[in-house]
């Protein structure tokens, strides 16, 4: 098997060819890409910064250093995940973070301490990573459900049927995606452990544990941010 563990930067560059052919489609159909290169440039520069850092972060030995890189990323997904209702951001956002915690924090807590039995658990190789999916998945959650809920207020429901409805469409990417596991696609976490070598029904394990993380979480979430909205809708 060819080793692919290091892909050098010439061969990572041939990637851009279809994004340039996207690209390309937006100057020719003549629309606005100014928004596109920017979310481009972003992710390279992103993901070329946390490479950096996480490999600092990884060779460290501190349940401080993980935890406050969690709470960081779980800030900056409680603002994210409200980008669907920006009019109240601020108002909803102490909910969304509550949320998020919940959701999140119990399902990787089941996950790191049960599952993975990990010891220590704050071994920031595996913990971060898989805090970074959980909460990414949660987000787009809540951020679903927060704009179908105020979709749904907006257009007369009562609150119970509304919540109803977002906790439905909240977890309709989530619910497609298991659908589509293994038959459509394969994952992330399992293509990389097959291409690095791990036998298939290994791979298989880790991501039967992580689609029941992330969907789990996401169903928690929303649940939970639901649920802290409705009270608010109600004592208003």
């Amino acid at each position: 098997m060819n080793n692919i563990e290091t892909i050098p930067l010439t061969n990572l560059a041939y990637s851009l060819i279809p994004v340039l052919i996207v690209l390309l489609i937006f100057i020719k159909w003549k629309i606005k890409i100014t928004h596109t290169l920017y979310a481009m440039s972003r992710m390279l520069l992103q993901l070329l910064v946390i490479g950096f850092f996480l490999n600092t972060i990884f060779e460290s030995d501190s349940a401080l250093i993980t935890l406050t890189i969690l709470i960081i990323m779980l800030l900056f997904s409680s603002w994210i995940a409200l980008n669907s209702i920006k009019e109240q951001r601020k108002e909803f956002f102490s909910k969304a973070s509550l949320a998020l915690f919940l959701g999140s924090g119990i399902t990787l807590a089941i996950v790191v301490i049960a599952v993975l039995e990990l010891n220590p658990w704050y071994q920031p190789r595996y913990v971060i990573p898989l805090g970074g999916m959980v909460l990414a998945n949660a987000m787009n959650s809540i951020s679903l459900a927060a704009e179908r809920f105020q979709a749904e207020i907006s257009n007369n429901k009562n609150i119970i049927k509304a919540r109803n409805i977002a906790f439905n469409a909240s977890l309709i990417p989530t619910i497609n995606m298991l659908f589509a596991v293994g038959l459509v696609s394969l994952p992330g976490m399992m293509t990389g452990q097959i291409l690095s070598g791990i036998s298939p029904f290994i791979a298989a394990r880790y991501q039967i544990m992580v689609m029941c993380m992330l969907f789990a979480s996401s169903g928690i979430s929303a649940a939970c941010f639901l649920s802290l909205i409705n009270n608010q809708y109600r004592s208003s």
